[in-house]
């Protein structure tokens, strides 16, 4: 099964090999039509603590690494 892979703005850079990234997504409500955006914040390993506050990041599923990790970093994302 393919891992799924998520682009966000790390919101913080506190933890030791981890960041926390906020992933925010965009839909249209079914019934009233009107745009809405909806956040989540996932927890994710930074093996080399490279990524600070600000940086734009993509991250992937992994197995879990503890407690709340079970994302890991795997690049800078693009501003696209």
């Amino acid at each position: 099964m393919p891992k799924r892979i998520l682009q966000g703005a790390v919101v913080s850079d506190k933890g030791e090999k981890t960041v926390v990234v906020k992933v925010e997504r965009i839909f249209t409500h079914p019934l009233f039509k009107k745009t809405v955006r909806r956040s989540n914040r996932f927890h994710a390993h930074d093996e080399g603590n490279s990524f600070k506050v600000g940086d734009l990041v993509q991250i992937q599923e992994c197995a879990p690494k503890s407690k709340l990790k079970r994302w890991e970093v795997i690049g800078a994302g693009s501003k696209a």
